[in-house]
């Protein structure tokens, strides 16, 4: 073979080894950004449209779930009641107005009769909603805030601040919550803010190891590594970044929390070590225990009250639960 021929092999070999450079497929400025991302360069506009979208989801599965809105609905009653308890019952609930032992339907005048002092049953329900639900509101409120802020600084910065703190859940953690309360309430002066700040004090560390798995679950995640090299600080990581992603959970705790501090509240009521000065569903209860026999509907009405009213709680809960599922928020 001549070198005319290897020269024009050698061409045609280098023409058919030659691949013509092709353009790059445009990245479409409509594309999904990262849902759970809040930096400035991953489509944050898209990101809001998605957690709108996901919120939306929640409340439909929420709203298409019967026994949440019977909950939903009864605990909204039962807040409006205690709202304008002063109007439907402007007086003292404890003063005495009428004969004792008046049984439920015998006087219009009382439509769920008197107690033994002659004191109206329903003004007292009605009275009690207020104490019952201010304390569990409140006291839920107080230990959610302490719980996080203590339980996401420990998740998000670990080492020797996390082992710190979480020493201190177990200190509270160690003794019977109920016995502690019991303890907190009998050296303090019993009253209604007294119980409140002792419920809020044994309630937030169970918030606080919530708070602490989460965040340690989510602080490696792409999305706060990104906001990490964008130079943000750890308040806006922990409280724009992660608490966003951390809240389903919590919020499903919040309402068990609510329920297990009106019960808490009327079993110190019960026993004696709440305020004397107002009533509440566990002091009616309370006072109406040694007639259980003979006027059974002292202490049957005010314990119906606790019962829907945590019924309307747990059942809120288990909708919250559904509708705040990761499982839910894909369908559709």
């Amino acid at each position: 073979m001549s070198t005319t021929d290897l020269a024009t092999l050698r061409g045609v070999a280098a023409e058919r080894l030659v691949v013509p450079e092709q353009p790059l497929p445009p990245i479409p400025a409509d594309g999904p950004g990262w849902s759970n991302m809040r930096a400035p360069d991953a489509r944050s506009q898209q990101s809001a449209a998605v957690s709108v979208t996901n919120g939306r989801r929640a409340l439909k599965v929420f709203l298409s779930n019967p026994n949440a809105l019977f909950g939903a609905g009864f605990l909204v009653f039962a807040i409006l009641i205690a709202l304008i308890a002063p109007v439907i019952y402007p007086g003292d609930p404890l003063s005495m107005v009428g004969p004792p032992f008046l049984w439920p339907g015998q006087n219009p005048a009382f439509p769920l009769g008197t107690d033994s002092l002659g004191r109206d049953v329903l003004a007292g329900i009605v009275h009690g909603a207020r104490v019952s639900l201010f304390v569990g509101l409140v006291a839920t409120t107080l230990g959610l805030t302490f719980g996080v802020v203590l339980g996401a600084v420990a998740g998000y910065f670990g080492g020797w601040i996390d082992d710190l703190l979480v020493r201190l859940i177990e200190i509270f953690q160690t003794p019977p919550s109920f016995v502690l309360l019991v303890v907190l309430v009998a050296i303090a002066r019993p009253s209604a803010i007294t119980v409140t700040l002792a419920i809020a004090i044994i309630s937030w560390p169970t918030v606080a190891r919530l708070t602490r798995a989460e965040f340690r679950a989510i602080r490696e995640k792409d999305f706060v590594v990104a906001a990490r090299s964008l130079g943000y600080g750890p308040m806006r990581i922990i409280f724009r970044e992660i608490l966003p992603n951390a809240l389903p959970p919590i919020i499903v705790t919040s309402s068990v929390m609510v329920a297990t501090a009106i019960l808490m509240e009327s079993a110190l009521s019960f026993m004696g070590l709440g305020d004397p000065n107002v009533v509440s569903w566990g002091s009616m209860i309370g006072t109406g225990r040694e007639l259980v026999r003979t006027a059974w509907y002292l202490t049957a009405l005010p314990g119906l009250a606790i019962v829907f009213t945590v019924l309307a709680l747990n059942l809120i809960g288990d909708g919250l639960n559904d509708a705040l599922n990761p499982r839910f928020s894909r369908e559709g």
